[in-house]
């Protein structure tokens, strides 16, 4: 399990490739059998914190917190993108940013600063958000066998220009910070309906210095940097605010 622990801290290290900090996107059952399951992974990138890398992870809670169930927890409200994400929001020392439905958790050196006043957002993707400083850190977004498409990032690509399909109101939230604080605000919300994401287009603008790949145990592996990311969609988003995704036969 040790040797296992180390194999994946050093496939991931190379797909950070110097970054500073960098965001984890993956499927655990597309990495093979992994001993010790998600807490292995997750050891393995707190080797990584160890050598000065700060590591995001989405703690995305869209399942859990809707309009019908407006509580946000920030200590127990779960994530619903999966084990890895999970088991690392679980982790000691792992520091959650504030938002009822697109919050991230992070570990790492940096981890008080990329996570620090997304609750000052009403936007998922806004401004404040850990998204938006991974790019103002200069940071790389890593996919460990999911594929391009989880690319939460490019929802802070859309929320600047605000193509028809994005946004679906203001619902009103409950947030427990864990802190004896206890506090009502308005967010907007995410809708999609017709649309299907296709944010693995993004690859056909990348340069090959500006997309890695690589694997992790079994799972085909992806490495893009945030900044071309963050550059290049917003220019085609705005040339064509449907670029990156397609309508349903229900839109």
């Amino acid at each position: 399990m040790f040797e296992e622990i180390s194999e994946i801290e050093r496939a991931i290290a190379g797909l950070v490739d110097g970054a500073k900090v960098a965001m984890i996107h993956s499927s655990l059952s597309a990495m093979g059998r992994v001993h010790g399951g998600p807490a292995a992974v997750v050891e393995a990138v707190a080797r990584l914190a160890e050598r000065g890398i700060t590591i995001m992870m989405p703690a995305l809670s869209y399942e859990h917190v809707t309009p019908e169930r407006p509580l946000f927890d920030l200590e127990r409200t779960p994530s619903n993108v999966g084990a890895i994400p999970e088991a690392f929001r679980k982790s000691e020392g792992v520091v959650r940013s504030v938002h009822p439905t697109h919050s991230v958790c992070a570990f790492g050196p940096l981890a008080q600063v990329v996570t620090a006043e997304h609750e000052k957002d009403r936007t998922p993707v806004g401004e404040r958000s850990p998204f938006r400083k991974l790019v103002e850190k200069d940071g790389v977004v890593i996919f460990i066998g999911c594929g391009l498409r989880p690319n939460t990032l490019m929802h802070g690509v859309e929320e600047l220009v605000k193509p028809p399909y994005l946004f679906n109101g203001e619902v009103s939230y409950t947030i427990v910070t864990g802190k004896g604080s206890e506090y009502t605000a308005g967010y907007l919300t995410h809708d999609f309906k017709g649309y299907v994401q296709r944010y693995d287009r993004i690859a056909g603008f990348l340069t090959k210095n500006e997309m890695r790949t690589g694997r992790v145990l079994k799972a085909e592996c992806y490495a893009l940097r945030a900044v071309p990311i963050w550059e290049k969609a917003l220019k085609e988003i705005k040339k064509n605010e449907l670029a990156f995704v397609d309508r349903t036969l229900e839109g």
